[in-house]
């Protein structure tokens, strides 16, 4: 089985390979650079819609130069507004078999006294500015493993996003 995944960040291919490694032996994970088409710090709905133009444009990419696989999947995080409490969640989008699923990762809260700032410069950056000295933190244990003093990684939300829509795809009469 193959699957491209819409992106080239070694945190998010990780995650997906757990997922997948979770439910199917024989299957490999190609990734391609791929945007988002949405704001940098994705906001609310933005986050779903990011990881769902990121398949779209993966699809595009891949019909245009002649490459197939059996799944394309994306992933996006964003900050998003539940009954007035912030959260920063992962999309995950899987494409195949004519199914669309859908999951989430658990979110983390973000203190309301940081929610503007992170608007404005983004998660990562407001991470390494005012909390972390490591920088580029995307790739591996991410902000959320130092939160949670490594108990759980940015890889971990990855695999947990793309596990939940990996339930559509191995319960046939789950899905739409």
């Amino acid at each position: 089985m193959k699957v491209y995944i819409a992106t080239t960040n070694a945190g998010k291919i990780e995650g997906a390979k757990l997922a997948f490694g979770q439910f199917f032996k024989d299957f490999e994970i190609e990734g391609f650079k791929t945007e988002s088409d949405v704001s940098e710090q994705p906001l609310d709905g933005e986050t779903l819609q990011g990881a769902k133009n990121r398949v779209n444009n993966l699809k595009k990419y891949a019909k245009e130069n002649n490459l197939s696989a059996d799944y394309y999947v994306a992933i996006e995080s964003g900050l998003i507004n539940l009954y007035g409490q912030h959260f920063i969640i992962n999309f995950a989008v899987i494409e195949g078999e004519g199914k669309v699923c859908y999951g989430t990762s658990c979110g983390f809260p973000i203190a309301n006294r940081y929610v503007q700032t992170i608007k404005d410069k983004g998660l990562a950056d407001f991470m390494d500015d005012f909390f972390f000295e490591d920088k580029d933190r995307r790739n591996g244990k991410g902000g959320i493993g130092m939160l949670t003093l490594d108990n759980y990684t940015r890889i971990d939300l990855n695999k947990q996003a793309f596990t939940m829509a990996l339930t559509q795809i191995i319960n046939e009469n789950w899905s739409d």
